[in-house]
């Protein structure tokens, strides 16, 4: 049975103590320039004019596979046979591959992002049911920041296998109102009306020419789509500004915005099938009301 008391500690010592001190040696200097080097893609990026997106991805990634080369490089100082030991590391990747093919997945829509770039970091886009501004982009996942400022981090491979709106390279976005008036309504001064509304606003552009049109004759309005086009930054603004403004000159103008509503006719038939016209109402009784006038 081992026992404690019986080993020459100082012979331990004088035999691997220096083995020891050399991999420790090896696996924390490894780890700082790991992560010293790895801290330095992005920079070198950014100064060659590419995507600090694809700096930050890559560095996450340069700085795994480093750690892997550090850890087993204080394993061979050690004296550990590092060729078995990597064909180790290789099966259970691929074990841990085929269990994590998901994880993979993300990864490999990861590389997809930072290389096709269909977005930059600081973009304003629609991706997997959400729209808000690109933070970043992860080995695994992408963070959004939407407009209540929440952060919403989604899987790499949910982004890459929908479509993928980007709503600020463009650098303009339209502004599209519908607004209904009644039949009875002028559409021309309705028009008239709205487009005075877009030509006082100062952020609306002058191309492309802004228009009102007729989109659809509905139930119970005629829908006017008004449309004009503004900077990506103020298409918010613009859209609840317009709409307050132009609700209030239709107002002034007189210009009906119905609301949908229904008519009820009510029919009677006689025993042969016959329809016949409603019967007179009843004489109303006088109330104390009829008295009092």
């Amino acid at each position: 049975m081992f026992q404690l008391e019986r080993v020459n500690w100082e012979q331990l010592l004088v035999l691997w103590g220096p083995t020891l001190l050399k991999a420790t040696a090896v696996l924390l200097i490894g780890l700082w320039l790991a992560r010293r080097l790895t801290g330095m893609v992005p920079k070198a990026l950014t100064r060659f004019g590419l995507d600090p997106m694809l700096g930050d991805f890559l560095r996450n990634v340069a700085y795994i596979g480093a750690v892997i080369i550090v850890v087993v490089a204080a394993l061979g100082t050690l004296g550990v046979q590092t060729a078995p030991l990597l064909a180790v590391i290789g099966t259970a990747g691929l074990a841990i591959g085929l269990a994590l093919k998901d994880s993979l997945s993300n990864i490999a829509s990861g590389v997809m992002l930072v290389t096709l770039r269909p977005f930059r970091v600081g973009d304003v886009v629609t991706a997997a049911g959400q729209t808000g501004t690109i933070r970043e982009v992860r080995i695994f996942q992408s963070v959004m920041e939407g407009a209540d400022k929440q952060l919403h981090t989604i899987p790499n491979n949910l982004i890459t296998s929908a479509v993928i709106t980007n709503l600020t390279t463009q650098g303009v976005r339209r502004v599209e109102l519908v607004i209904g008036i009644g039949y009875g309504d002028d559409i021309e001064q309705a028009r008239q009306v709205a487009m005075a509304q877009i030509r006082a606003d100062a952020r609306v552009l002058e191309e492309p020419a802004a228009d009102v049109v007729v989109y659809e004759l509905g139930d119970n309005s005629v829908n006017l789509g008004i449309r004009c086009f503004v900077k990506s930054a103020d298409w918010f603004g613009t859209k609840v500004t317009l709409l307050e403004n132009i609700k209030k000159a239709f107002d002034a103008a007189d210009i009906n915005i119905p609301y949908p509503q229904r008519d009820t006719h009510l029919y009677l038939y006689d025993e042969s099938g016959k329809r016949t016209s409603l019967p007179p109402p009843a004489p109303r009784a006088p109330s104390n009301d009829d008295v009092a006038a």
